[in-house]
């Protein structure tokens, strides 16, 4: 049995951490692409300009 990791969801195998925080970086970076794309369509509505 592989040696178990204590990570923010608890004692896992390696595998499991490594996709876990492969997971959340890409759902951080899903949030942070969203958001940025309604800032660029909230200045295209209101003929702002990008900064």
């Amino acid at each position: 049995m592989a040696a178990m990791i204590h990570s923010k969801y608890g004692y896992e195998p390696p595998e499991w951490v490594q996709v876990d925080a492969h997971l959340d970086k890409w759902y951080k970076n899903r949030k942070r692409r969203a958001k940025h794309k309604r800032r660029k369509q909230h200045a295209k509505d209101k003929k702002m300009p990008l900064s």
